[in-house]
């Protein structure tokens, strides 16, 4: 799948689950882009955006917004063997899941997911979320909002290997948020770079996530991944990624 745009794939009809975290949550159906048990996928130089209907342009209903959008690329029910490479997600809440449940039957063993050279733009969480899968997320330019719910999520027995990304962000969201904890143990992050004013610095994403929560998160995730093209220095990553992802953009 490449050099498309999808745009809005919006739910008249999202439900309400009052059981949905502490004060309920409205939830919707469909996603822009969902692959379910589907091997050997390439996603690359797309587009995906909520165009004129943007998440944040929702009202609220029983004091929780109303969620018209799920995923603008979701990864479930088993699928492997994936690369989600050169694309541009925008303004979004809910970006991209890895892993249906917490439930292994499915994904336990499955979820090889290499996630690079993407541009995260405006969005607030699941960049990617994981649950179970080895993904291996390289040279991604994360340009975050206020109001960032996270960044990685660390979902149950997932293996996140973090590598030379670029996080930069709107006043208040400091390092230690772009990590969350869903049940996970470990993440290992190396190389990564966080924008302080003008100048590019070292960040390390878990020493920073564990100053500010417990219980820790390890570093070691056990396995190294060995299946990716060139690893760009991370402090290269701003340009090339914001030049070159995207529909139109394909080289």
């Amino acid at each position: 799948m490449r050099n498309l745009t999808f745009v809005d794939a919006a739910d008249c009809f999202p439900a309400w689950d009052p059981t949905d975290g502490t004060n309920g949550e409205w939830n919707s159906a469909y996603d822009n882009l969902s692959v379910t048990g589907s091997t050997h996928v390439w996603v690359d130089h797309n587009t995906f955006t909520d165009g004129d209907n943007p998440d944040s342009g929702q009202p609220a209903y029983f004091g929780r917004p109303y969620q018209v959008h799920d995923g603008e690329l979701d990864i479930t029910a088993g699928s492997s063997l994936l690369t989600v490479s050169w694309n541009r997600f925008t303004d979004h809440d809910k970006t991209m899941l890895i892993g249906s449940t917490n439930n292994p039957a499915t994904d336990r063993g499955r979820l090889d997911v290499t996630v690079h050279h993407n541009l995260y733009e405006g969005t607030q969480q699941r960049l990617p979320r994981v649950r179970f899968g080895r993904v291996h997320v390289y040279n991604n330019h994360y340009r975050l909002p206020a109001g960032l719910s996270y960044a990685l999520g660390v979902g149950v027995e997932s293996r996140i290997v973090a590598d030379r990304n670029v996080f930069e962000a709107e006043p208040g969201v400091e390092p230690g948020e772009l990590l969350y904890d869903w049940g996970g143990t470990a993440v290992t992050a190396r190389g990564n770079l966080w924008r302080e004013g003008r100048r590019l610095v070292p960040v390390d994403l878990v020493a920073a996530y564990n100053a500010t929560h417990d219980p820790d998160l390890g570093t070691d995730v056990g396995w190294e991944p060995s299946l990716h093209g060139r690893i760009d220095p991370a402090h290269r990553v701003p340009w090339v990624v914001d030049r070159h992802a995207g529909a139109g953009r394909v080289g």
